[in-house]
């Protein structure tokens, strides 16, 4: 059954791009802009046709309730932290939802992503994460449902404000490594600074496909050569979230993200679905 959801997930191409609507699952305010009225952003993103579209559970069901076989799969959110806020609160905390995978199961899910999250000295989060990974891994086993970790390097709060994340590849390499010695059958990773240095991610990643993470909101071009040029390098598609629900074309820029992730188009080929 895993393989079946993974082929849910990645197209004939081999990659895969996912939608991340889950921004509201994390108590931050500022993560809502274009997810206001998630029946219309859902709607509106699955009419573009990305491959899945990342969820939390109260939301889910909004997707799985399009009618026809076209529907994008549903990656499910099982994980619940409080630190993006600045300053950051004073407990954190890292928490799955109850009986994450039977959720998943029941709500017909492809697959299931959790954080591994790593912030400036704080040991605490990252040893609550990696305790969910584990507890997750087993039963994503019994299931058959592929497990998604999201290995991210987080900047100082107090210093950079919220969903900061932090680009040094130095950082970003152990921590991917780590996401696929606990189990991970996907890694969702952030950008490295210099993304021409991103072939390393994907070797240290093994055989695990590595989807990468869209990060803050850029300029059209911006977001649509970095892409190409993580395509390049071996990346197997991309989760952006604020990049395309944040965009004024939604239709339009998933479409021009499908053409470079699918076809392998270029920049000023892509950029020609958002006119």
């Amino acid at each position: 059954m895993k393989t079946a959801r993974l082929n849910r997930l990645f197209a004939e191409s081999g990659n895969c791009f996912d939608v991340a609507i889950d921004h509201g699952m994390f108590n931050e305010g500022s993560f809502l802009g274009g997810i206001e009225n998630m029946s219309t952003a859902i709607t509106r993103v699955a009419a573009a046709g990305p491959d899945a579209i990342q969820l939390p559970p109260g939301t889910a069901p909004i997707l799985q309730a399009i009618v026809g076989k076209d529907r994008p799969a549903l990656v499910l959110r099982t994980d619940i932290a409080n630190v993006y806020g600045s300053p950051l609160p004073r407990v954190l905390f890292s928490e799955v939802i109850a009986n994450p995978v039977e959720q998943g199961v029941a709500l017909d899910a492809a697959c299931v992503v959790v954080n591994l999250l790593q912030l400036p000295d704080q040991p605490e989060i990252h040893r609550a994460c990696i305790q969910n990974i584990n507890g997750l891994k087993r039963e994503c086993e019994i299931y058959g449902m592929p497990l998604m970790v999201e290995p991210l390097v987080m900047r100082d709060n107090n210093q950079h404000g919220g969903y900061m994340v932090d680009g040094d590849i130095s950082k970003i390499l152990p921590l991917v490594r780590q996401a696929v010695e606990l189990g991970a059958d996907i890694v969702k990773a952030d950008p490295c600074d210099d993304v021409s240095n991103y072939h390393r991610v994907i070797e240290i990643a093994q055989d695990a496909p590595v989807l990468v993470r869209g990060g803050g909101r850029v300029s059209d071009r911006e977001i649509l050569t970095r892409t190409k040029d993580l395509m390049d390098q071996g990346a197997r598609g991309i989760v952006y979230g604020r990049n395309v629900v944040q965009h004024n074309n939604p239709a339009g820029m998933t479409s021009a993200l499908m053409a470079i992730v699918h076809n392998g188009a270029s920049v000023d080929s892509a950029i020609g679905h958002l006119a």
